[in-house]
């Protein structure tokens, strides 16, 4: 069920960008949203899982997420943050360099996933809905590059299964190690989340649309919690 899920998430992202990818406020809305969600899950849920561990020195896995999602965004190229490149010299980006950022980024998310005791949990949600915004992007670059080849789905269903073979693999851990992974996942979380709603705005002005949007990320979240989704 939960592989399903993760697969779904970019099926459906991929197919929205292919229709709706000319849109770009449409994926930059998916992403504010998104990233609202996922900032929550990760104060809300994350990190009081990763801080009621007895490492005290956990923050620095914590860290270490952060520094990881730097590194693979010098692969990505800021895919993550709704970054499209659409320049010929961008091409050699997609075979190489973005299917291998996008796919150790997904990979790693899915690890914790193999010890969740629920099916629908705040986790696994994070990541359902931060799948959506990525694929969007990933769908609107293919679909502009008119790719949409067998070699270029090949590259969506790498990106696909990437969290659920992590989660495989995950089951081979010790439990007592799912703590470790969810430290850097929650870096990873909050860089992306916090780059995607602190960028900056044009002329500083206060974006009521996006303060709008990240409230309406954290709200769907908050009533996870709250209807212990948990």
């Amino acid at each position: 069920m939960i592989i399903l899920l993760l697969i779904l998430s970019v099926l459906i992202g991929v197919f929205l960008g292919k229709y709706f990818g000319s849109k770009q406020q449409l994926a930059k809305s998916l992403l504010i949203l998104s990233a609202g969600f996922l900032i929550t899950i990760c104060l809300n849920e994350v990190f009081p899982q990763v801080y009621n561990s007895d490492n005290h020195n956990i923050g620095v896995y914590v860290i270490l997420g952060v520094l990881v999602q730097m590194l693979l965004e010098n692969l990505t190229k800021g895919f993550e943050h709704g970054h499209l490149h659409h320049h010929s010299d961008d091409h050699a980006i997609i075979p190489v360099a973005l299917i291998v950022g996008l796919f150790v980024h997904a990979f790693i998310e899915g690890i914790p996933l193999s010890h969740e005791k629920q099916v629908l949990s705040p986790y696994l949600l994070g990541i359902l809905f931060h799948n959506v915004p990525i694929s969007f992007v990933l769908g609107s670059f293919l679909a502009h590059s008119k790719n949409f080849s067998p070699k270029f789905w090949l590259i969506v269903m790498f990106f696909a299964l990437a969290s659920p073979l992590g989660m495989l693999l995950g089951k081979y851990f010790d439990e007592d190690l799912k703590v470790y992974f969810l430290a850097i996942v929650g870096g990873i979380f909050l860089h992306i989340s916090s780059v995607i709603i602190f960028e900056s705005n044009k002329n500083h002005k206060m974006d009521w649309q996006k303060i709008i949007l990240v409230i309406c990320g954290v709200s769907l979240a908050l009533m996870g919690h709250f209807f212990h989704l948990h």
